[in-house]
């Protein structure tokens, strides 16, 4: 098998534990994380701050205890605004990623509202001092030997074909290929990973219902309304060729996670095994796509 069975890493949001309020009811960290190794999975990002301990070294022994290597996580932060300064923030979440050993910051400009649902629109200056401060995180992190990625993402500033275009022309970070949050911000993932393999640093990997992706491009239906009804599916049961993505990454020599990543809203406590088997079913995919990249 390709080792790319061995860059299979989990989050947390697929078994719905989400930073945003209100996202609905929470796995509790032991049941998510013995759930990830059962099923057999290497890594995980750390999900929402409160979710592993704060102390990294607690946060790392919690993961080692395991089985679990630390990837790193997801970060959203104000990029946009020339009133704030993300370095502080930065600087703190990355001293804890090197105290775990993760390897990957995933940052989002976040807009500094609560939930994805809506978003500001950027003027010139905003847009200036968004590029700008992702190539200051980029150099930050890579003093300290991690590899700085943004995350194109519904509801942040970096969420459609135009946003991720003059990320990719005005700065030299690199890119988490999100493969749902692109479709759902109706930017063609498989044309992205094919013209900017290179910038690609980081994966997550999500399979999405087109039907539902297209009613939010149109306003029809809000994002959260739209995960709570089903729009992300197990890889293979969606719309988006992963197979094309992952042969084109690997034929081109990547060498970073994928993680899966199914975004979740749970209501109540699931009968019977609840999400984890959908994240069975995706680890089985993915791995029939390793097999035929060998």
């Amino acid at each position: 098998m390709s080792d790319l069975a061995a860059r299979i890493a989990g989050a947390p949001i697929s078994w719905g534990v989400c930073e945003v309020p209100g996202w609905g009811w929470q796995y509790d960290p032991e049941t998510v994380l013995a759930q990830m190794r059962d099923v057999g999975i290497a890594a995980t990002e750390f999900g929402p701050d409160g979710f592993l301990p704060d102390d990294p070294a607690e946060k790392a022994k919690t993961l080692a205890d395991l089985g679990l290597r630390a990837v790193g996580g997801f970060v959203p932060v104000v990029l946009h605004d020339p009133g704030h300064d993300p370095i502080p923030e930065v600087a703190r979440a990355l001293r804890g990623f090197v105290a775990a050993g993760a390897s990957t910051l995933v940052l989002a400009a976040a807009t500094g509202q609560d939930g994805y649902d809506d978003r500001p629109v950027l003027d010139d200056t905003g847009w200036a001092t968004l590029l700008a401060n992702l190539d200051k995180l980029s150099a930050l992190a890579a003093d300290e030997g991690i590899q700085a990625t943004i995350h194109p993402h519904v509801g942040t500033m970096v969420e459609n074909a135009d946003d991720v275009d003059r990320v990719l022309r005005g700065s030299a970070i690199g890119l988490t290929l999100d493969t749902g949050h692109l479709l759902i911000g109706g930017v063609d993932p498989v044309a992205l990973t094919i013209e900017h393999t290179a910038r690609i640093k980081h994966t997550h990997l999500k399979d999405v219902d087109a039907a539902w992706a297209a009613k939010v491009q149109s306003g029809e239906v809000g994002y959260t309304d739209a995960v709570r009804q089903g729009m992300y599916r197990p890889l293979g049961a969606g719309d988006i060729d992963l197979g094309a993505i992952v042969s084109t990454l690997e034929g081109a020599g990547y060498q970073g996670w994928y993680v899966l990543e199914q975004d979740t809203i749970l209501q109540a406590r699931p009968a019977g095994e609840g999400p984890v088997a959908d994240v069975r079913a995706s680890i089985t995919h993915l791995r029939r796509l390793a097999e035929a990249v060998r």
